[in-house]
């Protein structure tokens, strides 16, 4: 959902030089300013949270690894499931170039009161992803998305109200949020952002499709000039890495 909280602008932290491999062939280049920011500063690291196992989880676990991360809420109903099959795609491709075990996705909940460990399991298994949901105290949380400018607020359910697809009981709120992801590096620095939602050109699971209210679907079929496109979050992911991940299709 369309609810950012702009920082304020940052210098890219890249010079030429950096785009130059000794060798004189050009690694991929840092993403565009028009897709979002290059910047390079610490993340909140040792915040203590919880996968969908159960298990203790944080930032600093996943060092020495790329990591795309995201924003949402299981019971989100316009950006998360747009996102969720970006990050498919983008997994796959991943995968098929041989860095799954350089890259890693997560999603965070910014809804702690209804995204427990059971609820992330059950999410996971109904819409079949294969990376890590993390949920955490109100708190935690909180302290977490701060960090990263991640605003996100709880608002009325809109009328008639959405069915819970676990429960199917009437949903009571939503929560509006910050759109996008964020790349952190090796070394768990956050180097971009891209507050805006996919354009996945119409193009969504019916499953997931089911999921959406009716802003959501204007968004999946009419998206903004801004939305990013699995092709663009690729080369973003690709000048991380140091080398081109190639598009699957």
């Amino acid at each position: 959902m369309r609810f950012w909280s702009r920082r304020p602008p940052l210098a890219l932290a890249l010079t030429g030089g950096l785009l130059l491999a000794a060798c004189g062939s050009s690694p991929p280049p840092a993403p565009p300013a028009n897709q979002g920011l290059v910047i390079n500063r610490p993340t909140p690291q040792h915040v203590p949270l919880v996968n969908q196992s159960g298990q203790a989880v944080s930032l600093a676990g996943l060092r020495g690894k790329i990591v795309v991360l995201a924003p949402f809420l299981t019971l989100c109903q316009d950006e998360c499931p747009l996102v969720l099959a970006a990050f498919i795609g983008l997994a796959r491709d991943v995968e098929a170039a041989g860095l799954g075990h350089k890259v890693v996705f997560v999603e965070i909940t910014v809804d702690p009161q209804r995204d427990t460990v059971a609820r992330l399991a059950a999410y996971q298994r109904e819409f079949g992803t294969d990376w890590d949901l993390w949920t955490g105290t109100p708190a935690h949380l909180a302290a977490l998305w701060k960090q990263f400018g991640v605003s996100y607020l709880r608002v009325p359910e809109a009328s008639p109200p959405k069915l819970d697809w676990l429960t199917h009981t009437p949903l009571t709120y939503d929560v509006e949020h910050t759109d996008g992801y964020f790349l952190l590096d090796a070394a768990g620095r956050e180097r971009f952002v891209d507050a805006n939602a996919p354009n996945l050109h119409g193009q969504l699971s019916k499953k997931l499709t089911s999921l959406l209210n009716a802003g959501g679907v204007v968004g999946l079929h009419n998206p903004q000039a801004t939305d990013w496109t699995v092709p663009q979050a690729l080369e973003s992911i690709s000048w991380l890495v140091g080398t081109t991940i190639p598009v699957s299709g």
